[in-house]
């Protein structure tokens, strides 16, 4: 017998923005890519945290020390509403450093101030919370290109072996590192086994539990941030 699901299977749809989401730039300085129209590659959150500064995103998404990365929220079309900001430090789990692990395929950027306020002063942060298997979880990410606008799904969050997953059709390439908002807080990124899904139909996402809390804890301490010699690894289908 066909899994329920499958006699329903919901379709990404796109929207003007998604609250709390942006597209990630790079490589980029002062705002010149996304001012200029050029593509972006990848997907972030503001998530809520002491510090007032963090995105969150797929590890496999980033690469080096994070410099030259920028991050527009709320881009829709040619619109920079909420401006660029510049991502200064990043965090990753050792597991994913030392062995591209898709139980910690996440990490936490920090960016620069703007006009003397924190991200969190213009955007509204998230909070960070562990997954609810069967309940609805609502996963947004930019496909990769220029401008453009976010693409959304709500379908019941299922439990896998390397984390989560729904099945909803319409994602593509661009999407990885796009919140996943459940009760109104982020329980995963698209990222983790086959960092984010092969199949047209499934989005994967790695664990949110007390690794990934603690993660964010050590982020929003401050301090330096980690280095990560080869990112953007290949996709895993």
């Amino acid at each position: 017998m066909a899994p329920q699901w499958a006699w329903a299977e919901p379709a990404a749809y796109e929207v003007e923005m998604v609250p709390a989401a942006g597209a990630l730039f790079y490589p980029s300085v002062s705002g010149v890519v996304p001012r200029l129209g050029g593509p972006h590659f990848c997907s972030a959150g503001v998530v809520a945290s002491p510090s007032h500064d963090l995105l969150v995103t797929a590890a496999h998404c980033v690469l080096g020390p994070g410099a030259l990365i920028e991050f527009a929220p709320q881009l829709h079309d040619a619109e920079l509403p909420e401006g660029v900001w510049t991502v200064t430090d990043m965090y990753i789990d050792p597991a994913w450093q030392m062995s591209f692990d898709p139980r910690h395929d996440v990490a936490f950027l920090r960016v620069a101030p703007r006009a003397g306020k924190k991200i969190e002063d213009v955007v509204a942060g998230l909070p960070l919370a562990a997954p609810r298997v069967g309940e609805p979880v609502t996963v947004s990410g930019y496909p990769m290109g220029s401008g453009g606008r976010p693409l959304t799904c709500t379908a019941p969050l299922e439990a896998v072996e390397d984390g989560s997953a729904i099945h909803c059709s319409g994602f593509g390439e661009g999407t990885s590192g796009g919140p996943w908002v459940q009760n109104g807080q982020v329980v995963g990124v698209i990222g983790g086994p086959e960092q984010g899904g092969c199949s047209p139909d499934v989005e994967y996402s790695t664990p949110f539990g007390p690794d990934v809390q603690a993660l964010l804890s050590r982020a929003a301490a401050g301090g330096n941030g980690d280095v990560l010699p080869i990112g953007f690894t290949a996709n895993a289908c």
